[in-house]
């Protein structure tokens, strides 16, 4: 048997479509990329969130016990009846987002059908890795995993049970592997294929096309877009304010200045803000793509660095028995809730819901910029190295970082209890060579990773702010970051002397509505997906292919061939009239 195409018409994924002005379903039509208007103010979605952000700061300037009081309460309410939600529905993009790579959905590029990817490969990986979560890296690398290691997770065994180290490393990886970037992923992939493949304008809302039509364009798209706004601004705040705590920690123990005060804290935030404002308005490719490549330089630097100065031989046993662990405890971990009882409860407010939440109020800006930097790229190769690529990077850097930290802390040396989550990266390193070198390192990439992904996110909502438009404008940019960082001054101060639990209280309440956005937008995704030009064709392709073997085995045998023709009964061939 053979195949043959008789007709010498154009290829069928060429774009032309030489019979009809209206587009087949089934060919891949070129987007028209010049049609998109200039950068212009959406006054309503702008004027509602600033308004709101500014107010959150007046609220916060001028009375901030009240607004701790409010934060609190919300937090309660939120854990009570909503806390099965984060983990339902976090776990739930895990499962979504491996079932579009690994099914038919796989093969559907962002963009034309023969388009090359834009951004290099190596590019590629550090610029969504310094945005998607390099402050928490530099925070938590040490201080999860002694934290778990001196305190399990309830119903895990006491402290300094046999498996503490092997618990402490799976539930960090479970925090900080699969589940973040599956989240990021369906924003990613969401806007990607909306943008590159539909033509659609680089909004949240215009992903919601399949399933709200026209209205995605009107009120109800606006609202999504304003809930993307405010998801943005707390969750890139809370980063900050860790990088903040961090840096602040630092200069205590590096510099010797003894313990400082909020004055402080809020003189590092407004410095650093305005190095990612400056950083914000010169563009992706010469901003972030900049400091996302040297950020890679440095972190790498560092982790070899402790690599070998450390217990390099515990460390590389470290890895295959956390990876197992976490692999072994993947399903208690994923069905933890506050069921089971209220130091659960506790516990999870303080990390798994919190981490949820935050990595939901990321996604906005997380998923819109990789989906910038991800043109080209098939939604196989983007779940590939969206999902898997960080979470091995993250596995390597906890078990360095982590594994030093608990190597530490078994030989007498207590890095657990000293002082704060924030310094205990400088505490391991204090036991370490050159440990002034590197602690300086430290606040330097803490302070490179601030500007990096607070400069994504300035971006991001600046779009959100102006129809979508790939380069907003300076002044809707420069707004946006310095409320950011105004933002997270008012959420370190209303956690008072714990500025932590301020940052966590307000990020989880702020997230709680894009948790149904995010749902939304799956549901959307898979019913644009279905109607691709690439499912469109196959569909074709096997109807026609099986209709035509049945036909030539019923009257030739094995003896026949397959050829494509014009439909005798669709009339004559306007092309050959």
């Amino acid at each position: 048997m053979t195949l043959r195409q008789n007709t010498p018409s154009r290829h069928p994924t060429s774009g032309v479509v030489p019979r009809s002005e209206a587009p087949h379903p089934a060919l891949d039509v070129p987007v028209d990329e010049g049609a998109q208007s200039p950068p212009r103010l959406d006054r309503l979605v702008f004027g509602v969130t600033s308004a709101f952000a500014v107010g959150f700061l007046v609220w916060g300037f001028v009375s901030k016990d009240t607004l701790a009081t409010a934060s609190t309460d919300a937090l309660g309410w939120v854990m009570d009846s909503l806390g099965w939600l984060f983990v339902l529905s976090a776990s739930g993009f895990v499962v979504f987002v491996l079932w579009l790579a690994i099914g038919r959905f796989g093969r559907i590029p962002l963009g034309r059908d023969d388009e090359e990817p834009e951004f290099r490969t190596a590019s590629w990986i550090a610029m969504m890795f310094s945005a998607g979560m390099g402050i928490g890296l530099m925070f938590y690398g040490v201080s999860e995993p002694i934290s778990f290691f001196a305190t399990p997770p309830p119903g895990t065994g006491e402290a300094g049970n046999p498996e503490a180290t092997q618990t402490a490393m799976a539930t960090t990886l479970f925090h900080w592997t699969l589940h973040p970037w599956a989240i990021y992923a369906v924003v990613g992939l969401s806007i990607a294929y909306g943008v590159y493949r539909k033509g659609r304008v680089q909004l949240i809302s215009a992903a919601f096309e399949p399933l709200l039509g026209r209205h995605a364009r009107g009120p109800a798209g606006r609202v999504i877009d304003m809930l993307a706004i405010f998801a943005t601004l707390f969750g890139s705040a809370a980063s900050l304010g860790l990088g903040t705590l961090q840096i602040r920690s630092g200069l205590e123990i590096v510099a010797g200045i003894g313990e400082v005060g909020n004055a402080v804290l809020v003189g590092i935030i407004a410095v650093l803000t305005a190095a990612f404002v400056l950083s914000a308005v010169s563009g992706v490719a010469r901003g972030i793509q900049w400091l996302s490549n040297i950020n890679m330089v440095l972190a790498v630097t560092l982790a070899a660095f402790v690599f070998v100065v450390g217990p390099t031989v515990f460390i590389l046993n470290l890895l295959p028995t956390a990876m197992g662990s976490y692999l072994g405890d993947l399903p208690m971990m994923a069905a933890r809730t506050g069921a089971e009882g209220a130091e659960t409860d506790a516990w999870l407010q303080s990390w798994t819901i919190f981490y949820w939440a935050w990595w939901l109020s990321w996604t906005p800006f997380v998923g819109m910029f990789i989906a910038r930097i991800s043109r080209g790229r098939t939604i196989r190769q983007f779940v590939t190295g969206v999902l898997l690529v960080p979470s091995l990077v993250s596995l390597v850097w906890f078990a360095i970082f982590g594994g030093t930290a608990i190597d530490l802390q078994e030989a007498g040396t207590d890095i657990a209890g000293a002082g704060g989550l924030e310094s205990q990266l400088f505490t391991t390193l204090e036991q370490l060579p050159l440990s002034t070198l590197a602690s300086v390192l430290v606040m330097v990439l803490v302070a490179i990773f601030f500007v990096s992904g607070a400069d994504a996110a300035s971006v991001v909502m600046g779009s959100l702010s102006e129809h979508g438009s790939s380069e907003p404008r300076r002044p809707t940019v420069v707004f946006w970051g310095v409320a950011t960082g105004a933002v997270a001054a008012v959420m370190l101060l209303v956690g008072g002397s714990d500025a932590l639990s301020g940052l966590q209280r307000i990020t989880i309440v702020a997230a709680v509505p894009f948790v149904l956005v995010m749902i939304g937008l799956a549901v959307a995704l898979v019913k644009d997906l279905r109607q691709d030009p690439l499912m469109v064709r196959r569909a074709y392709a096997v109807e026609a292919v099986e209709q035509a073997v049945v036909t030539g085995v019923t009257e030739h045998g094995d003896d026949f061939v397959i050829s494509v023709d014009r439909d005798p009964e669709a009339g004559p061939d306007p092309d050959r009239s």
